[in-house]
């Protein structure tokens, strides 16, 4: 996990995001333990109220769950919402802004699926 300090994004969306990522990625598999907030908050040097914020805002979209006592777990499913969040995420924010800036630039449909057909095989 890699954290910016100093950045404009609070330090607990940047945990729920690190985390958010290892779902999706495997790092984190379905039905396994997560790192304590106690283990991220020593490691990072991170208030441990801070962490647990963060994995909160997880256990809010339901992708971890707090097994009490034993620790936070990664939902079964989790892997897949964070795919489905992401992809709209992507396709209402990242593809509109590119086409809105594309209009603005005078490209053309057919300019930017060449664009973007380049870039798949690439």
């Amino acid at each position: 996990m890699e954290f910016d300090y100093s950045g404009t994004t609070p330090l607990f969306q940047q945990i729920a995001e690190q985390i958010e990522e290892g779902i999706l990625n495997g790092s984190f598999k379905e039905g396994e333990q997560i790192p304590s907030t106690t283990e991220i908050s020593k490691s990072f040097a991170i208030n441990p109220a801070t962490v647990l914020k963060g994995m909160n805002l997880l256990v809010e979209r339901g992708l971890i769950e707090k097994k009490r006592g034993i620790g936070m777990f990664v939902l079964v499913g989790a892997q897949q919402k964070v795919r489905e969040y992401r992809r709209e995420h992507f396709l209402t924010n990242e593809v509109l802004q590119i086409v809105t800036e594309a209009k603005k630039l005078g490209i053309t449909v057919e300019q930017l699926k060449d664009l973007i057909e380049r870039g798949y095989e690439s």
